[in-house]
């Protein structure tokens, strides 16, 4: 079954960071998706741009608006995902818990509806 971990983490903290303790988190990153790689459960991964630079869409009364930036201010922000192909929710968790990213931030993890 198919799960995507969404990863939730602080922005602002992230750019704050000594560029060595960047590099670490970066390096723990590249093993993780690595150790996925070579599981052969990984289907798709990708880092995102920065919150700033997205831009909302919202359709009300059969008019859009269209709206820069993030439209609610959270403590945490979508930086990635992963998507990954494992027999059941148990084993989609035991990956999140080994993401890098739970250590500082949150591991949303959700199943794939097919359509």
């Amino acid at each position: 079954m198919k799960y995507i971990l969404l990863i939730y983490s602080n922005e602002s903290e992230w750019q704050a960071l000594p560029k060595p303790e960047i590099d670490e988190r970066v390096a723990a990153y590249r093993a993780y998706t690595e150790a996925l790689t070579q599981s052969g459960v990984v289907v798709a991964l990708d880092r995102l741009q920065p919150a700033s630079s997205a831009t909302t869409v919202r359709v009300a009364g059969g008019k859009s608006s269209v709206l820069n930036g993030p439209y609610a201010e959270t403590r945490e922000q979508l930086g990635g995902f992963y998507m990954i192909d494992v027999p059941d929710l148990d084993a989609a968790l035991s990956w999140a818990a080994r993401c890098p990213g739970a250590s500082y931030g949150s591991i949303e993890v959700r199943p794939v509806w097919a359509m």
